[in-house]
């Protein structure tokens, strides 16, 4: 079986873990969703489980029994894909020595996941828009018109909107795809998760006899501090090298890697001094102010029509983020100081609001002011 390509048919239910108010909410919608035809797209960071909620939604739903699909659109070269989505009639092109179906074909009536959807090569969104909206395909080569019955669900860890503006993806098939769309919360927005993650982690390892370990004081908390740009992947991944290494014992604080360790939250008032501006003269008073603009607000006011809290409160996020970058000359650590935040999590902001491109910096120090 292809790396790339999985085709499945199987009752078994993944597992969907997660006590925090995000992952009930999205468990809730994925149980609305999934009685439904209707396409859809995933939205989250890498590592967040993009693939698992898509199983989820093919098990919850009535096309349980039938194939389930996954195509992951960023490793097959754009060459091949269009043979391996709609398949190819023999001596369609050179070494097409026998027809084949593709991935249309063999979901049959059951679902199809585009992994990493925003990969896909703008001449092949083209053809895949065709199918989403004739609900009907060709063989490359071929002249008879196949349905397309599979339920389409997409991923991706990119900003769709971003790439229509940037002219890498059709907005035509983003709406087509963006019937209902789906936000898996990254690993740092779950809290406690964090803790029910990892010792879920441990017993899987220690299930499959890799060894035993337990968690020192301080680790708990470390692993909740720590903003996981990795998401559930890097926390499985830090659990298995943690019962390789310390299999029988106790993991301690130390035993940690040192971004887990030795990054601290700078109190806001008080800059680090290794790391000040040294012509900066009020940079106290500058903190001071924003700190203050931010704690002490003008009473908001509801409208009548009510709001999206949300996009209100991301809103703020982004303007604040704006305002110290560009009060720190865009030093991520200075600006991390002045939000009291790590830097990582600022880092992971930064990405999250597409601010990294309209940062500049001078060539020479352009490392020390974006890595």
């Amino acid at each position: 079986m292809s790396t790339t390509i999985q085709l499945e048919q199987t009752t078994a239910e993944p597992l969907l873990l997660g006590d925090s108010a995000p992952m009930h909410a999205l468990r809730a919608l994925l149980r609305r969703v999934a009685g439904t035809d209707s396409t859809v797209l995933i939205h989250g960071e890498s590592g967040t489980g993009k693939e698992l909620v898509a199983r989820l939604l093919h098990a919850w739903s009535p096309r349980v029994g039938r194939p389930f699909v996954a195509v992951n659109c960023g490793a097959i070269p754009g060459e091949l894909m269009e043979s391996e989505l709609f398949g190819h009639e023999r001596g369609a092109f050179t070494g097409a020595q026998a027809a084949r179906k593709g991935r249309f074909e063999l979901a049959g009536r059951g679902t199809l996941f585009l992994d990493e959807i925003a990969e896909m090569s703008p001449p092949l969104q083209v053809k895949l828009l065709r199918v989403l909206q004739e609900r009907c395909f060709e063989r490359v080569g071929g002249s008879e018109m196949l349905p397309a019955a599979a339920r389409i669900v997409a991923a991706t860890h990119r900003d769709l909107e971003r790439q229509i503006e940037l002219g890498r993806f059709r907005e035509d098939l983003y709406y087509r795809l963006h019937v209902v769309p789906i936000q898996i919360p990254a690993l740092r927005e779950r809290g406690e998760d964090i803790l029910l993650l990892a010792e879920h982690a441990l017993r899987g390892l220690e299930a499959a006899g890799l060894g035993r370990v337990r968690l020192g004081d301080g680790v708990a908390a470390a692993l909740l501090a720590y903003a996981w740009p990795g998401n559930v992947r890097e926390l499985q991944n830090l659990m298995e090298r943690l019962v390789i290494m310390h299999a029988g014992g106790t993991v301690q604080l130390r035993d940690l890697p040192a971004k887990m360790r030795d990054e601290q939250i700078l109190p806001p008032s008080l800059p680090d001094a290794g790391t000040a501006e040294p012509d900066d003269a009020d940079g106290d008073g500058a903190i001071r102010e924003l700190m203050q603009l931010v704690a002490e607000p003008g009473d908001p006011v509801l409208p009548a029509q009510g709001i999206d809290l949300r996009a209100y409160l991301e809103r703020i996020e982004r303007s604040l983020i704006e305002q110290a970058l560009r009060a720190s000359d865009h030093v991520i650590a200075h600006a991390a100081a002045r939000l009291g935040l790590r830097r990582t999590t600022l880092v992971e902001k930064i990405r999250k609001y597409n601010l990294r491109d309209g940062v500049e910096a001078p060539a020479a120090s352009a490392d020390a002011r974006l890595g």
